[in-house]
């Protein structure tokens, strides 16, 4: 129990700083707190090179990064790999599928970042990253979190469905209902005293169950 506790304690958590760090990755060093400044940051692990799954999902990334760019976000992926492995990994999987994994790839041999974002759970497996997926905006805050099983891939439409959620969330103070998709309606914010809810229940130009409950188009 105590290894766990004190595992859960170092975890990132949904409003905090993203942890900064260095890193070798496939683009070169960086920084993360310089990293793609006045950008929002997918940043995802996975457990292992030359695995199926993991070729899976990284393809999906690459073949949907002008997505990402169109939404000003910069991915960036993660796993206890050599940078050689790494290197490998990606000529490999140009080579045989022509897709070309392009952003960068941490190599965290010494599982440094890993420990630190808490992507290695050891219910799960003692050294390979989970895939995990973090949502950080950019002023570096952790919007999001996301964790899959080893033995599961991830959902790139439900990845970038909710990243345009939480930016149009800020751009327009609403919030997003189950399964919202651009083009949806957006929920307005509750009343918050007796005044605004009066107007609210008077007020025609949004779709009203109910005074709490009330959508509009954007």
């Amino acid at each position: 129990m105590e290894n766990q506790d004190q595992q859960n304690n170092i975890m990132p958590r949904i409003g905090d700083q993203a942890p900064d760090f260095e890193a070798l990755t496939t683009t070169g060093k960086i920084k993360f707190s310089d990293f793609a400044k006045d950008k929002w940051i997918v940043m995802f692990s996975h457990p292992a090179d030359f695995t199926p799954v993991c070729t899976t999902e990284m393809s999906g990334f690459a073949l949907r990064k002008n997505e990402f760019d169109t939404l000003n976000t910069e991915l960036i992926g993660l796993s206890i790999d050599s940078i050689h492995s790494h290197l490998a990994w990606v000529n490999n999987v140009k080579e045989k599928t022509g897709v070309y994994f392009g952003f960068p790839i941490i190599a965290d041999i010494d599982m440094k970042v890993s420990k630190l974002y808490g992507m290695l759970q050891p219910n799960e497996h003692e050294t390979a990253a989970v895939r995990a997926v973090f949502f950080i905006d950019p002023s570096k805050k952790i919007r999001l979190i996301m964790y899959y099983p080893l033995n599961v891939g991830r959902n790139m439409d439900e990845i970038l469905r909710v990243l345009e959620a939480l930016q149009t969330s800020d751009k327009h103070g609403v919030a997003m209902p189950l399964n919202w998709k651009k083009g949806d309606k957006v929920i307005v914010p509750p009343p918050k005293n007796l005044e605004e809810m009066n107007n609210r229940l008077n007020d025609d130009s949004c779709e009203r169950t109910d005074f709490y409950l009330c959508k509009k188009e954007l």
